[in-house]
């Protein structure tokens, strides 16, 4: 009988943790579109309130952070003791990944749907692709990968038919700004994991949500914005998207470390699979149409053959 030799990989390498943790992170982030919009309706924040958007996520990530700061310090991580060089780094991650990306996020779902946000946003994953062809040596771009991202921005220009007579619905406001986070997105992940290599995975995502969180509040509150009546049910709903911000970001920041980048990545269809089905559950909005189920599946399918380990 032959007794099975212990995995010695950190948890966080190996294949059922990764596809669990990874499912949960796709899991809440999904579930983010329908309770931001939410959050607009319960706070009246009106659709070309710009500046009270940007306060409404600077509250979402400086809690966020914080709250992984205080956990850090908690559990004897170096939170506090950062070096210049460090402190520059996570000064670049979050007024980029935080601050730049959720700017263009919080203004493009205003003007589109939960379920075309969460399809367009899948878009991170090709921008990633095509950013690697130019940074790692090792992760060029191939046949295979060049028809998943022709795949997968296939799915973006079926989600933006519009209807009967398949004219382009297209707004720069709108979904334009919803692809643009995505681009911001990639590059910052890219850039970000470098920074882990250094960094505790926890004490980076603190830092960079909570410096990303304050320069939103600034340019919120510089521009006039306010964020209405805080009552019960809108400020729970701030505090589950700060505790989803906090447990995503770090996870999946520790995917990231521990593991190849299309590795984690090929998760990241499950990304639009659920902001559109709980999008289509909490927001009543449209999801059997024939150019919503088209996109989904040619973004999975992009996502699939992009990520899929050469045989």
């Amino acid at each position: 009988m032959s007794v099975p030799i212990p995995d010695s990989r950190p948890f966080f390498a190996r294949p059922r943790a990764v596809l669990a943790v990874a499912t949960l992170c796709c899991l809440l982030w999904g579930s983010s579109y329908p309770s931001i919009k939410t959050g607009y309706a319960l706070l009246g924040i009106a659709q070309h309130d710009v500046p009270s958007k940007l306060i409404f996520a600077g509250y979402r990530f400086l809690i966020a952070g914080l709250c992984l700061v205080v956990l850090a310090l908690l559990l004897k991580r170096p939170a506090l003791a950062l070096t210049g060089r460090q402190l520059r780094q996570l000064t670049v991650l979050g007024l980029a990944q935080t601050g730049l990306q959720y700017v263009f996020f919080y203004i493009g779902l205003a003007y589109t749907t939960g379920v075309r946000a969460s399809i367009l946003n899948a878009t991170t994953t090709f921008f990633s692709v095509l950013l690697a062809h130019f940074i790692y040596r090792n992760d060029r771009l191939s046949p295979r990968k060049a028809a998943g991202c022709l795949l997968g921005f296939a799915g973006v220009l079926a989600v933006n038919l519009g209807g009967a007579t398949l004219d382009f619905a297209f707004t720069l406001h709108g979904e334009g700004f919803i692809v643009i986070a995505a681009l911001v997105l990639s590059a910052a992940s890219i850039y970000g994991k470098q920074v882990s290599n250094g960094m505790d995975a926890m004490v980076m995502t603190g830092w960079q949500l909570a410096i990303g969180g304050l320069a939103l509040l600034a340019g919120g509150y510089a521009t006039g914005g306010t964020v209405g009546n805080m009552s019960f049910a809108p400020a729970l709903l701030l505090g589950y998207l700060s505790l989803l911000s906090a447990a995503a970001f770090t996870l999946w920041s520790l995917l990231l470390k521990h593991n190849p980048v299309g590795t984690i990545s090929m998760y990241a269809f499950l990304i639009p699979v659920f902001g559109a089905a709980l999008s289509a559950l909490f927001l009543h909005e449209s999801i059997l149409e024939w150019k919503n189920l088209a996109a989904l599946a040619l973004v999975c399918a992009g996502i699939r053959l992009v990520t899929r380990a050469p045989k």
